[in-house]
Parts: C-alpha cells; structure tokens; sequence
C-alpha cells in the first residue's frame, strides 16, 4: 500500500505539478509528435506565413534565417526551439490539457494543428536583418505599452530548415548561430547603462538637475583613471542632461562612486536585471557585479557600463521602454493568437505589466535627456523627420576585439509607442554604426 501510494503520488507530481514545464521541454518530442497530423503554420501579425506544412512530417520557412530566433526549428532527433518549441502542443492541436489527458485526448484530435499568430512584423524582421549587414549582432524592437515584441533578430542565423542537417558542425561554430543573442547574449551595456544610472542618481539624491559637473577628460581614481572616449574634454559647467548628451564617464563614474555598492545594487535590482523576466522565451540571466564588495575603480565602471556587467540586448529595449511608458515595464511576448483550423481564436495574449521601476515624473526627465542625446548628442543618426526619438549611444569595450557599438531609444509613433535596442559586435562606436539601423527601424514604423 506504502509504495502503491509512492507511485500514485509521483504519478500525480508529473501529470499535474511538473507537466507544464515537461511539455515545454525542447527535448520532449511529445510536444513535436505529428506523425499523422499537419502541423499548424506560424504567421506574423500581418498573415505572412513564418512556418508551414504541406502534410505531416514536413515543414518549411520561408524567411529562412531571417526568422531563425523567433520561429526556432524543429527536428526529430534536436528538439525543438522558439515558438516551435514554446506552443509545440498547439501547433499539433493538443492542448497540455488534452496532452494530460494521454490517450483519451486523442479522440478529440483534429488532422491538423492549430496556427499560431506571432506580435512580430515580418517586413520590419527582415528590414533589421538587413541592416546588420555581414555583422554579428541583435536588434530587439517593442511595443513599449503591451510588451509586443515587433522585431527580434540575431546575426548569423542560420535557416531553421538545416538545423536538423547540420547539427554537429552548427553546435561547434565559434560564432554560434545558433545562439539568439537578441535575448540569449550578454554583453557589457557600455554608455547605454547612463539612462538607469542618471535614473539611480535622482533617486539616490547624490545629485539633483542643478549641479554643475567638471571634466577634464580624466577621472582620476587612485592610481588609475577612467579616460574620455578619444581623449575628449567637455569642460566646466556641464548640467546631469549635458553629461548624458555628451555621454561623459567622467560624469557618470562620479556619480557611481557616490552611491557606492549599495546604491547601485538597489537600481539594478529596481529594475530587475538580478530577476527573470518569466516571459515566454528563454533568456540569459544577466551578470551583475559583487556590489558589496566593489573598490572605487570598479564601482566608477559599472557607472559607464563596463566591468563585469553584462546585460542581454532584450534587457536593454525594456529599460529604454520605461521611459516612453511612465516608467512601467511591460512583460515582453511573442504568441498573439492560437487560431483553430476553423478560424476560432481560442486563445488570446493578455498584455501584463512587468513592474514599476520608476516615477512618471523621472521617465519624463530622463527621457528628455534622450531626446537631446538624438538632437544635439551622439544619437543623432537616429533622428526620423516628425517622430519624437529619444536614445543613448553605447561602445562597449570588448577584451576579445573591437567594440562593440549599441544604440537604445524610444519612439513616439502616431499609433503606438516603440522602444527599441541594437547591438553591433565589433563595430566601433554606437553613434555611427547602431543609431543608423534604429532610424531606419523607427521610418519604416512611423506609418504602419
């Protein structure tokens, strides 16, 4: 009776307890099973086919590459990954309801699976992709009021179609392709973190909108010192805006300094980036440096973005995102709809809040500071005639090469507000390379 009990209870855990993530494993074929059903197609929000079949055990995407991290693949022998994997059940017409119910689900399956309505734009996709040339790179783009993800693009990528084909030799490549580095990479933010710090420093009361910072284009830190980017010096007088359009470390490693470990640590985890986003799709956790345990040189780098921070591309267009949006964070998703082969929605994405991580009154202040950083700074490649675009430029020193350039920014387009972030490996400066992608993300959204 004892170990009849044992059983029942495991038997219990693993059908009602632990089925959720079981059936989202990408190693669970289960969830892939289709062997006498046509699975679903995958759809952007305009009707574009992402994924089809024709008859079961087939399947083809028509962007390629271009789509690789939001459509992920597929394989009888890899998994699956991406809204293959993420709504495997749906696209083969069994819910994890039906699935729980093991054979008597069966009765109810139809000879093909549901489709699946994706937030993404398959024009703007491909428009991101093509910007970042032979680059490496990612470019997430949100909708900043609902969390929609309109764009999530990785470079190099590969053709979801060939995964399967080439496994070995992909899973060995030095540059990843695998990898989507829009949610999964993590790089050090560079200047692009000067938005949460200058947020923090407001907070903190370590300084206010009157004070008048000095550089001499060197921030002497014992026997160091944090330098200018190409030996700058931006003089006397300059206000916390100033230093945010000028992107000045001299400034912003002061103003790290002066809140210290503890300072820091509260944004940071005001923010969230100590916490999973619990979004639909799997993202790195970011690396956050030992706060308690920072001498002054190393807390006045995580003020300008560099040391052991890392941030994901993903974590950067939510932070940007606060700022358009009254300083709330909406939970990013991807699965708009669940449509039968009927056409019956059954179900529908109910946009979420994430957390509060700033005051409306903040947003507006450090989002005036983006604007200037687009009209008068750094930014200013990504200015779009008759949109209001805000932004922060970022080069990210990189110990394996050259830097790497980001741009993160807002937009306030005549029927939604978009956040937005690029990263350009190796490229050099943000200003140059990154901000021109996000001018022409933000012009082919101003009137869609």
């Amino acid at each position: 009776m004892v170990c009849f009990l044992c059983l029942f209870g495991y038997i219990v855990y693993l059908q009602v307890i632990a089925s959720a993530s079981l059936l989202a494993n990408p190693l669970n074929s289960r969830g892939n099973d289709a062997s006498n059903i046509v699975r679903g197609a995958v759809i952007d929000i305009h009707g574009k086919k992402l994924a089809d079949s024709n008859s079961p055990g087939e399947r083809s995407y028509p962007y390629g590459a271009v789509m690789a991290p939001v459509t992920g693949y597929l394989g009888d022998n890899i998994g699956s990954d991406g809204v293959e994997a993420m709504t495997g059940s749906d696209l083969i017409g069994q819910s994890r309801q039906m699935q729980m119910l093991g054979p008597i689900g069966q009765a109810f399956q139809a000879d093909r699976g549901n489709d699946v309505r994706v937030t993404v734009d398959a024009d703007i996709q491909e428009l991101a992709y093509n910007a970042l040339g032979d680059n490496r790179g990612a470019v997430v783009v949100l909708d900043a009021e609902t969390g929609a993800v309109i764009a999530m693009v990785s470079k190099p990528a590969i053709d979801p179609s060939e995964v399967e084909a080439d496994w070995n030799s992909l899973k060995n490549r030095k540059d990843s392709p695998l990898l989507n580095r829009a949610a999964q990479g993590l790089y050090p933010p560079g200047s692009t973190i000067k938005v949460l710090i200058a947020d923090a420093a407001l907070d903190e009361k370590v300084t206010d909108l009157n004070e008048k910072f000095n550089c001499s284009g060197k921030l002497q830190i014992g026997n160091e010192y944090i330098g200018e980017s190409h030996g700058a010096v931006h003089g006397n007088n300059l206000s916390l805006r100033d230093a945010m359009t000028v992107s000045c470390n001299v400034t912003f490693g002061t103003l790290a300094m002066r809140m210290h470990g503890d300072g820091l640590k509260d944004a940071f985890e005001r923010f969230g980036f100590n916490e999973p986003i619990g979004c639909e799709f799997h993202e790195s956790q970011c690396h956050l440096p030992d706060f308690a345990h920072l001498g002054d040189g190393d807390t006045a780098q995580v003020g300008i973005g560099q040391g052991e921070t890392l941030v994901t591309p993903l974590r950067m267009a939510m932070l940007a995102s606060a700022y358009v949006n009254s300083g709330k964070i909406m939970v990013p998703y991807l699965v708009e709809e669940i449509i039968s082969p009927s056409g019956i929605v059954i179900k529908k994405a109910s946009p979420q809040k994430w957390r509060e991580v700033t005051s409306p009154q903040r947003a507006g202040i450090i989002s005036e500071f983006m604007e200037n950083v687009v009209k008068n700074g750094t930014g200013g490649a990504a200015a779009v005639s008759g949109v209001r675009v805000t932004g922060k430029t970022g080069t990210a020193e990189n110990s394996g090469g050259r830097d790497h350039g980001w741009f993160i920014g807002t937009a306030e387009l005549p029927k939604r507000k978009i956040a937005l972030c690029i990263i350009v490996e190796n490229s050099g400066g943000g200003g140059a390379v990154a901000a021109p992608i996000a001018s022409q993300i933000i012009s082919a959204l101003k009137n869609r």
